[in-house]
């Protein structure tokens, strides 16, 4: 019985998304631990109120608590695993909304893991300042929005489920890496869940569905049809693919800079749109907020732009 190829076939995909929960998780424990017993040493030292105070004006323009600017500038600068370890050790004392805790998975979608992912757009033929821009400016203005849209209409304002434990109130450090390795457990089980969702959604179509949807659209944002399957190859799996298919495109010269602009800005905004996107929604993020939200924005951001830059361009050329 354990012969039939049917029960191979099963026992390969059990064994590839046990190796790959492994690995995902080693990289993610490598990155989160150090930055976890960095928060918690800031904590002790009383520094987290100040850093607090410093972020807090950026923050409030979200309607956020200072204190989770911490976890944004963690997800700015590492990635959005490490930026849920902080979370995970904050959230827990802070009484947050469903709308507040989506408001902040927003503005980390759209701004995350920076230096690396911003190399990745530059290698591609995209200038570090004009992405870096796009990126926390297109944010912060995203978290703004969404912030009034929920405060004006009352939406998602009751209080967000925080599944992660806090401290038990007891000053020994055996109490506090036992919350910590109870949260690193469920934010493993979130690793585990996500790979089997996206595996899922690969069988039943539902990866090709938003590629099919996405792909006719994207002309109307300053992208070719040879450009645009590309860019919706970034959208959904990440820069770091998307931006990689566009640098061997640049090799062959089928991409003019324009284009891979183009490409690589609305990529900057909406990546990872369902690895990163179900990462989120296990923290208690919205999906109407951190993907439909996201989406509508990042177009409409990108057909602006498009518009404008071409308006300046045909400027210059009528005055030259």
């Amino acid at each position: 019985m354990s012969h039939h190829p049917a029960f191979r076939a099963i026992g390969g995909a059990v064994k590839e998304l046990a190796r790959d929960t492994v690995t995902t998780s080693a990289e993610l424990i490598k990155i989160t631990v150090p930055v976890v017993i960095v928060t918690k040493i800031l904590e002790e030292l009383g520094l987290i109120v100040y850093i607090s105070m410093a972020l807090e004006p950026v923050m409030n323009l979200m309607g956020l608590p200072g204190a989770l600017g911490l976890v944004w500038a963690t997800g700015i600068m590492t990635t959005l695993y490490a930026a849920v370890g902080v979370y995970a050790v904050l959230a827990p004392g802070l009484e947050l909304t469903g709308g507040q805790v989506t408001v902040l998975c927003s503005v980390m979608l759209i701004a995350h893991s920076l230096p690396v992912e911003m190399s990745i757009t530059k290698r591609a033929g995209a200038g570090l300042l004009p992405v870096g821009a796009i990126r926390l400016l297109g944010a912060l203005f995203y978290g703004v929005i969404l912030y009034h849209l929920c405060s004006t209409f009352g939406i998602w304002q009751e209080p967000a489920r925080i599944f992660f434990q806090a401290d038990t109130g007891e000053e020994t450090l055996t109490a506090w890496a036992t919350t910590q390795l109870f949260n690193l457990g469920l934010i493993v089980v979130i690793i585990f869940c996500i790979l089997v969702a996206m595996r899922l959604m690969k069988v039943v179509g539902l990866l090709a569905l938003l590629e099919w949807l996405l792909k006719p659209v994207l002309p109307l944002f300053g992208m070719s049809h040879r450009a645009a399957p590309l860019t919706v190859v970034g959208m959904i799996v990440g820069i770091a693919y998307g931006g990689a298919l566009i640098i061997r495109e640049t090799t062959t010269g089928g991409m003019d800079s324009r284009e891979k602009f183009n490409s690589l800005a609305l990529m900057s905004l909406s990546h990872g749109l369902v690895e990163d996107t179900l990462l989120m929604l296990a923290i208690g993020g919205k999906l109407a907020g951190i993907f439909w939200g996201r989406l509508l924005f990042s177009l409409l951001v990108i057909f602006i732009l498009v518009r404008v830059i071409d308006h300046f361009s045909r400027s210059r050329t009528t005055a030259a």
